[in-house]
């Protein structure tokens, strides 16, 4: 199916989660995808039929394990149009920004190669987030600057969800050394302006990071293209298993970057005294590896190129255009950053007036309708809407119409049931 129009309908039956589920509209994708049964007969089939240690045997298994295990890296690096040498396996995303942070860490205590200098950070040096990070994306460089005498800075966000590029301009100066921040917000939707900002940090000589958890399963990714120099993603947002996600990075980049993690599989020659270690990816793959993950992982993103994203981001922007104007017209809902005109994904949060986010959530669960509530791990992005949780409705390709026209029947019914309605 690779046309630019999708069947959603028809795609359930590839989810038995959602094929055995009848009635259930899964609105938690952001949270973690559903997957597809070519994902789970690819871990499983690996774990029944070639299941062996990777780089490490001279049996024939291992062999054999070790050319699928590389084979999904070069299939997980093409999704992103990057070569395999610039993809680092992870546990997740979240384990990509550590690597990220504490390999930085490891260059301002004057570990790794000549190279490595560049990254050193100074006190008095500057790190740069966003007011939307996931904390994710926000505690690594929190610990960065308390180890090294850096300072962290913020760019804010405006009302309407936007990020204030002007202010951006300000921040990022001459003492800038890292820009980090999300290729999309977790609980904006809205798809911030990479090129605007890597220009920025460009111009400042810093290093960017970016963090597409919530891009990935949804647009098109060129990570090349957008010119960032290191990208994280996770693959159980984008149909995969759990405990894998993926690094990217500029090949200099990762060359020049200090290992984090230490141990078995990523060096050349150890002794007593020091140890000498292998170039990237396999210097940032200490010990046993998620060999039956990545293996899923590239059965899931074979799964999205089969359809195409392009029809995937299509299908999508429509329930989103559809979910926004109906919870627009729902009385006492308060969005969060709903700005027009930008580009978003399917992804909507908000407030009911009168009804705590986690009733609202109850409210829809009992409706057969899952949504996620609370802070969604940005509470600094709450504090700064003037809220300590909302309710966030994430759909994804397999999500229909009338998925989007019942959970919005549903939220209309949540403020009259608690007697908060006028």
């Amino acid at each position: 199916m690779s046309s630019t129009t999708l069947d959603a309908t028809a795609l359930k039956a590839d989810f038995p989660l959602l094929a055995s589920h009848d009635g259930l509209v899964y609105l938690d994708s952001a949270a973690t995808s559903q997957k597809p049964q070519a994902v789970i007969d690819a871990e499983v089939g690996f774990l029944t039929s070639a299941n062996a240690a990777v780089h490490r045997g001279a049996h024939t298994l291992a062999a054999e394990a070790t050319v699928l295990f590389e084979e999904a890296r070069e299939t997980v690096a093409g999704f992103v149009r990057a070569a395999p040498e610039q993809l680092v396996w992870t546990s997740g995303a979240t384990a990509g920004l550590n690597l990220v942070a504490y390999s930085l860490g490891n260059a301002s205590l004057g570990r790794g190669a000549p190279a490595s200098a560049r990254f050193a950070l100074r006190p008095g040096d500057e790190l740069v987030v966003t007011e939307t990070e996931h904390h994710a994306n926000l505690i690594p460089w929190q610990e960065l600057a308390a180890r090294t005498g850096a300072v962290l800075r913020h760019i804010p966000v405006r009302d309407d969800g936007t990020l204030d590029l002007d202010g951006a301009a300000e921040i990022i100066g001459a003492r800038t050394r890292v820009v980090a921040f999300p290729h999309v917000s977790n609980v904006l939707g809205i798809v911030n302006p990479v090129a605007a900002l890597v220009a920025l940090a460009r111009d400042a000589g810093a290093l960017t990071v970016l963090d597409a958890c919530q891009s990935a399963p949804h647009v098109p990714l060129d990570l090349p293209a957008l010119d960032v120099d290191l990208a994280v993603f996770s693959g159980h947002k984008m149909l995969g298993p759990y405990a894998i996600g993926g690094l990217y990075g500029r090949g200099d980049v990762l060359e020049a970057l200090p290992p984090f993690l230490t141990g078995g599989s990523m060096i050349t020659t150890v002794t007593l005294d020091e140890a000498e270690y292998l170039p990237p990816p396999q210097r940032f793959e200490a010990g046993t590896q998620p060999v039956s993950q990545a293996i899923g992982l590239a059965a899931a993103v074979r799964y999205l190129d089969g359809i195409g994203m392009d029809a995937v981001h299509a299908h999508e922007t429509a329930l989103e255009q559809r979910m926004r104007a109906g919870l627009r017209e729902i009385p006492g809902i308060r969005l969060l950053g709903d700005a027009d005109g930008a580009e978003r994904v399917a992804l909507c949060a908000f407030e009911v007036d009168g009804v705590h986010a986690h009733d609202a959530g109850q409210f829809l669960d009992a409706r057969g309708i899952a949504v996620r509530v609370g802070h969604h791990c940005a509470q600094p992005l709450h504090r700064r809407f003037g809220m300590t949780a909302s309710v966030r409705a994430s759909a994804a390709l397999y999500n229909s119409a009338s998925d989007v026209d019942a959970f919005l029947d549903a939220v209309s019914g949540i403020r009259s049931f608690f007697g908060v309605a006028r």
